[in-house]
């Protein structure tokens, strides 16, 4: 085989091997529709078990997705912040590159819980199973707009009692690496809840799995990085304009390496944010 050949063999074993991971990936994600419903509804059924047992199910479901990723695309080193891990009792707030970024946070840690579109909660099973792991609606109007109410006010003994609230106030993945416009609702929350806000980067999931895109790219060398750049204490959070606070939070992160436009809220998405796609 001369080098013309091998020059023209790389990008096809490359695509297959992107192929191959892409259903395996994709093949365990979907499992989990088939596979975690029994014990979603036992969860739900037993009045010890409830919210905080399924979202310990999500979290050691998604560990397990990314150690399939881990074992799969070993080019892709991560560097995960321990700083990161032990955080409790905060709203967590983080820009936004990749899909990858809201089962990451939700691996990371057994109790959390997040903000979601609205739309999503409409999805037969998996808007059930959104609702089963006390997941917040991002919306503050419609038909969920009760929920959403019920949630905020519940937020409050939650994240006392040791759980994360983590959001992505951009409200949408960046496609530039830059930081969108920030939405004001999860610092109204840690406004109303007295928590303290931890913001967190993350870098080059987005390498690994790109905006509107389905499949994996295998290939490295990449590292994705996980790390907290800030904190914001809870009487800051209390006193402070909001306005000033997500100033702080973006300052933060534009410190870390994420630039963007002035701090505004983004009209175009829900109030709250969002993190699933």
């Amino acid at each position: 085989m001369d080098e013309s050949d091998c020059t023209t063999s790389r990008p096809r074993f490359q695509a297959a091997l992107d192929f191959g991971i892409t259903v395996l990936l994709w093949t365990y994600f979907l499992a989990g529709f088939v596979f975690l419903p029994p014990f979603y509804i036992a969860a739900h059924l037993c009045p010890s078990c409830g919210e905080r047992t399924v979202q310990r199910f999500n979290s050691r479901f998604y560990r397990g997705f990314f150690a399939l990723v881990r074992a799969l695309m070993p080019g892709h080193r991560w560097q995960v912040d321990p700083a990161v891990t032990a955080i409790r009792s905060s709203v967590l707030v983080c820009n936004h590159v990749s899909y990858l970024d809201s089962i990451l946070m939700i691996a990371l840690f057994d109790r959390h819980t997040t903000l979601v579109k609205s739309r999503l909660f409409d999805i037969p099973v998996f808007g059930t199973m959104l609702r089963w792991s006390g997941y917040i609606p991002a919306a503050a109007e419609g038909r969920l707009a009760g929920l959403m109410v019920e949630r905020v006010e519940r937020a409050r003994d939650f994240l006392a009692g040791g759980g994360n609230l983590f959001v992505f106030p951009e409200g949408t993945r960046s496609r530039d690496g830059q930081l969108g416009r920030f939405n004001p609702g999860a610092f109204k929350i840690a406004r109303h809840c007295r928590a303290p806000i931890r913001v967190v980067s993350i870098r080059n999931t987005d390498r690994m799995f790109r905006p509107d895109s389905f499949a994996f790219a295998a290939r490295g060398p990449n590292i994705i990085r996980v790390q907290l750049v800030g904190a914001i204490d809870p009487g800051a959070v209390a006193e402070a304009p909001v306005s000033r606070v997500m100033e702080a939070a973006r300052s933060m992160l534009a410190a870390a390496g994420h630039p963007g436009p002035e701090t505004a809220p983004n009209r175009e998405t829900p109030a709250g944010g969002e993190t699933c796609p």
